[in-house]
């Protein structure tokens, strides 16, 4: 850039320890510099002309994204002061990120956004890209947590909002890269299956970060996908803004690291953009998003800013840092080279200038006093109501709508091959139909991840669907779950109903956040006005033979059991998988519900129950006009000497127990099929145990943490703890190979002897 505008460096301002308030130091810096300034004044320019010599950055420009960096500042300092009332419940601030304004002035309020926690400058600029819109006062009712704060209704202090495209974020470290990536794919893939975007097709995806979060797994696996994705020449806009501060909390970045591990990065087009000078920074961040926008490829914006005020308002830097080094950071504060330019430029007296910064200040305050006399979340019931919305009626209406005929008889090559017309099947195959229909009667739907498409996947579930569909609806990513999961969620977010595979359940463990702190959150944390629904298919449990071990047999159920607003279901047999699924589609659909289908790998292929070639679970194909509501079961027998409750695996053994149990004991017995493990239907588990003579639960989790202590749980507080109970569940190990695996899982003898026992 031009030396003729290059910022003149501040000169340090005498550091007054004023009790070591390094907010009010940082506010009295920038009175003190203006009323001192004494550098050359031009004659003002006009509104469309360079604010200075050589600068792309008009006056005008100036002028707004000054406004929006007082706007920033402003409200830092005032949650500062009203912290300590209880007025305001969050203090970590953008001050010294004030430049990411920039990229909110360059972008489009269209342009999706997944904003790093110091964001208030782009949220202040954005919000001006729709008329009648107030950041003082949204932002002032988010700090308090008033229900009235149109992002996330009092649930928590993010950046988002519906009109201008902000999806809500907490405190990301990293986790919302990958999804960030996916909306970016998402724009492209639209187009390929002729669905209409809510945005315009030329939109790009904004996702910032913090340079110390750039180093996360969860960053590194975004990059790599999205340098992956442009490798292949496939189209995916994503500006990534790495806020550069140079510190993470105390942690110090090393000094050039940023630039040196993503200025050479293949696949990854590197910008770089002074955040600490308007003037200078603003053509480098146009030219960085006009790249992006325009090649639609992962483009990475290295923004410098610094950071002033700490971490948050309870980072008494001064405890850990040196005076010194304090005062050099202050001096560093983007406002002071902003005042410098309105002052140089000749737009503003010091005076004016000290009047306008001085009325920032009185709006912030007018506007926290009013949002903290605004009412606050005071029941439980407003508390969880947008985290899992269910309309049963809807959702069931949804689920058998059955008016996709012509569909169908493309999708199965005509009437004689329609799945309800074929003999009876096992469970891969009837999961297999049920996708096929689906995707007939979903024409928004995609199914992808690790060898699902030509291949089929590992157990041949999703075999043909990449033929039938195409390539743009079914499809191989590489093989990373955070990724996988990170796609759907861009998928979902602009309206498409995504299907991922995770080949299996102990893979799932790897990108778990993906789904408990991103996907099934963002309803909740927006107050029900973002979503981003979709059916994750996992394969999983266990007594998997021939190919075994931890990673093949996994029954930690319990780690999506404690995901809130997830719906879990597990099919024992192939009916109940194509109805279950046809349920959790319109989940998606009609309610943007995030489910989890749980596979029991061990019963694809099963056909017989209780002995060789009896057929005995082999099921029919349902009608496409049948579905299972969630937290439905099925009930086996009718006898009350013995209930037994269970699910996936256990049911099949379950049976093949109770035929042995009753010729021992003489017993009737009646087994329970939940077939819904989130939410447990714990009135069906009640009312089953009400006439039981003794209640026996079969549990593959682990004895620590499995669905067993839930269904327990529920007849304890519906009063039935008095019945002779028993469980009978998985040993507090990881699963070892071939046999042994059996050691470890509840078998058939011990349910037997568990009866036994309850005799």
């Amino acid at each position: 850039m031009s030396a003729v505008y290059a910022p003149a460096i501040p000169r340090p301002v005498p550091a007054r320890h004023r009790g070591l308030n390094r907010a009010e130091i940082c506010d009295q810096n920038f009175s003190e510099f203006v009323k001192a300034w004494d550098g050359p004044v031009h004659a003002a320019p006009p509104a469309d002309a360079p604010v200075l010599h050589g600068a792309t950055l008009t006056a005008t420009d100036f002028l707004h994204l000054f406004e929006s960096q007082l706007i920033s500042r402003h409200l830092d300092l005032m949650a500062r002061v009203l912290r300590v009332q209880n007025k305001v419940f969050y203090t970590i601030g953008s001050s010294g990120h004030e430049g990411n304004a920039m990229v909110a002035r360059a972008t489009r309020h269209t342009d999706p956004a997944f904003l790093h926690y110091r964001s208030g400058g782009f949220m202040a600029e954005r919000f001006r890209k729709l008329p009648g819109m107030d950041p003082i006062m949204d932002s002032a009712l988010s700090f308090a947590a008033s229900k009235d704060d149109p992002a996330s209704g009092g649930r928590h202090k993010v950046w988002g909002s519906k009109p201008l495209w902000v999806l809500p974020q907490t405190s990301t470290i990293a986790s919302h890269l990958p999804k960030a990536l996916g909306t970016a794919v998402a724009i492209e893939q639209a187009r390929r299956i002729g669905h209409a975007l809510p945005i315009p097709e030329d939109s790009i995806a904004i996702c910032s970060f913090g340079d110390a979060s750039s180093n996360h797994a969860t960053a590194q696996t975004a990059f790599n996908a999205a340098a992956w994705t442009a490798h292949q020449k496939l189209p995916a806009p994503v500006l990534y803004v790495c806020e550069d501060n140079g510190i993470g909390i105390s942690v110090k970045t090393p000094t050039g690291w940023v630039a040196e591990r993503y200025r050479n990065m293949h696949g990854l087009d590197y910008f770089f953009a002074d955040g600490l000078d308007l003037a200078a920074g603003y053509g480098q961040v146009a030219a960085a998003v006009e790249h992006c926008r325009r090649t639609r490829r992962p483009t990475f914006l290295h923004l410098k800013t610094t950071r002033i005020m700490g971490h948050a308002g309870t980072d008494f830097e001064i405890e850990w840092r040196s005076i010194d080094e304090l005062v050099q950071v202050e001096a560093s504060d983007p406002l002071l080279r902003s005042a410098e330019i309105a002052l140089m430029s000749g737009l503003m007296s010091k005076d004016q200038l000290l009047a306008y910064y001085e009325s920032f200040r009185g709006k912030c305050f007018a506007a926290a006093e009013e949002a903290d006399r605004r009412p606050k979340i005071e029941t439980l019931e407003e508390i969880i109501a947008p985290l899992a919305p269910h309309h049963p009626e809807l959702v069931h209406r949804e689920a058998t709508r059955n008016d996709y005929a012509d569909a169908r008889l493309k999708a199965f090559g005509g009437e004689a091959k329609l799945p309800e017309k074929q003999p009876a099947k096992h469970l891969a195959i009837q999961i297999n139909q049920a996708l096929h229909d689906l995707f007939a009667k979903y024409p928004e739907t995609l199914l992808f991840g690790e060898d699902v498409a030509q291949k089929g996947g590992v157990y041949t579930v999703t075999k043909g669907l990449h033929k039938a569909f195409g390539p743009a609806r079914v499809f191989n990513t590489l093989l990373d779950e955070t990724i996988i999961l990170g796609l759907a969620q861009g998928y979902a977010n602009l309206g498409m109903i995504p299907v991922p595979e995770i080949q299996y359940l102990a893979y799932f463990h790897n990108a778990c956040d993906q789904i408990r702190g991103e996907a099934c959150s963002l309803q909740f944390f927006s107050n029900g006005q973002y979503r981003n629904p979709m059916v994750v298919r996992i394969a999983g449990l266990g007594y998997q033979r021939g190919f075994g071990g931890h990673f093949h047999n996994d029954n930690s159920i319990t780690a999506l059991r404690d995901i809130p607003g997830l719906v879990i279901g597990c099919p024992s047999r192939g009916d109940d998988a194509a109805m279950m699924l046809r349920t959790m589609m319109a989940l998606a659909r009609v309610d943007g519900r995030v489910c989890a289908f749980l596979e029991p790998i061990a019963t694809y292929m099963t056909k017989d129950l209780h002995e060789a070639g009896d057929g005995l679970w082999l099921t029919e194909y349902p009608a496409p006009d049948r579905a299972i509501p969630v937290g439905e079961g099925k009930v086996y027998g009718e006898g009350d000497d013995l209930v037994i409750y269970t699910f996936g695996n256990g049911v099949p053994m379950s049976l093949k127990a109770a035929r042995q149990i009753e010729a021992a004991q003489g017993w009737k017995v009646r087994v329970v099929d939940l077939r819904w493990l989130l939410p447990l239907n714990e009135a069906l588990i009640v009312e089953q145990a009400r006439t039981a003579k003794r209640v026996l639960v079969v549990d593959e989790g682990r004895r620590s943490a499995g669905v067993g202590e839930g269904i327990i749980t529920a007849l304890v507080e519906g009063s039935l703890g008095a019945t002779p109970l028993a469980r009978v569940c998985g040993v507090d190990t990881y699963t070892p190979l071939a046999g042994a695996a059996f050691l470890v899982l509840p078998s058939e003898a011990d349910i037997v002897a568990a009866a036994a026992g309850l005799a």
